[in-house]
């Protein structure tokens, strides 16, 4: 057996690992009723439970933030009964399983939405392009009403009633999602946040809503099982880079390092053809926050242990090969061959390219 930090236990805040390995959250698309996880989602997750840290696909927190067809969600009583069986299964296995909250924003269609639901954004601009539908294939994104006072209070209420429901369904913790251009990146950047309240303008502003979601899931659940995901220089969904892009996020660090979450999740897309996040930026924040730091993008077995050893990440999250490899770890402490992803089955329903990878053994 390896000795090599990446396989050897973790602690993050007040939880044991089994190893130094992060399954990265990825939408898969299978919630197929009513955003209602299921069996299907308890086997997928389960397969995977090798992993140190499980972080779950991203998960709406109310019928606004759906976006795309099939994605859980986390608001409705069958859904949180849903998820309990993915949690039990994964937790049996001997593993740990934060979910990812993702309200969408402007990234969506109306036709992705449950009825009465409404597309919402801190402004009214959408992405450029289209995005898939079941009702009617691709389709330009539904230009996004520009939210209210009222509406920020309420998606703070649902941000947070979420989390508590994320931890009465059996999670170790929630990953609230501030990346990849869906809800809390748009009030980051000033290319999606054109206001001129109180959230909109400086940087100080354009960070309020993210840390008054992340002070009110605290109060909800605690540091202990609060964390965030950001990817700056991420360019999904239309994110654009801005002059003041890594003085917005070193300030953003700074304030979620005072708050005390128990990890930060930052993810370089870089690997995935956007623009590389400078050193100098990475390191900023690995001296600003002083909780765990989970790096990830374009990791392999050697590039995830050398940033162990230096401590410029202390967990290292691997996306892609989780999807075809579900005994992933085995296959890389072992130096196996990888099954080769089936692209064409990341996103569709039903169990083909999702739970019928198979293992070594």
């Amino acid at each position: 057996m390896s000795t090599l930090k990446l396989f050897s236990p973790a602690r993050l805040g007040n939880i044991d690992l089994k190893n130094h390995i992060v399954m990265a959250p990825m939408t898969r698309n299978r919630a197929t009723s009513d955003n209602v996880p299921g069996q299907i989602q308890a086997i997928y997750y389960t397969q995977r439970s090798s992993a140190g840290l499980i972080i779950t696909e991203g998960t709406s927190p109310s019928p606004n933030g759906v976006g795309y067809p099939r994605i859980p969600g986390i608001y409705t009583k069958e859904q949180i009964e849903g998820w309990k069986l993915t949690t039990d299964a994964v937790h049996k296995a001997g593993g740990k399983i934060f979910l990812q909250i993702m309200h969408s924003g402007r990234v969506s269609s109306i036709l992705n939405l449950p009825e009465g639901a409404e597309v919402l954004a801190p402004s009214a601009t959408s992405p450029e392009g289209d995005i898939y539908t079941d009702k009617g294939g691709m389709q330009p994104h539904t230009t996004p009403k520009e939210m209210t006072s009222d509406d920020i209070k309420k998606a703070i209420e649902e941000y947070t009633l979420a989390s508590v429901y994320a931890i009465e369904a059996g999670f170790d913790g929630v990953e609230l999602h501030a990346a990849n251009g869906y809800l809390l990146e748009q009030f980051i950047s000033p290319d999606t946040n054109r206001r001129t309240d109180e959230y909109g303008g400086s940087i100080i502003n354009r960070s309020s809503f993210v840390l008054a979601v992340v002070k009110s899931v605290i109060e909800a659940i605690g540091t202990n099982r609060t964390a965030i995901r950001l990817s700056p220089y991420g360019v999904n969904a239309g994110m654009t880079l801005y002059p003041e892009l890594d003085e917005t996020y070193a300030y953003l660090v700074e304030e979620l390092n005072k708050l005390g979450i128990v990890y930060l999740h930052m993810v370089d897309h870089s690997a995935m053809g956007a623009p590389e996040v400078p050193k100098q930026l990475k390191q900023k924040i690995r001296e600003l926050f002083k909780n765990t730091l989970i790096q990830c993008g374009g990791y392999n077995r050697e590039s995830a242990e050398e940033d162990l050893q230096s401590g410029f990440a202390d967990l290292v999250a691997f996306g892609r090969p989780f999807i075809s490899n579900p005994d992933f770890v085995a296959r890389m402490e072992e130096g196996a061959e990888l099954n080769a992803p089936d692209f064409n089955t990341f996103y569709t329903p039903g169990e083909t390219g999702y739970i019928d990878y198979t293992a070594l053994s």
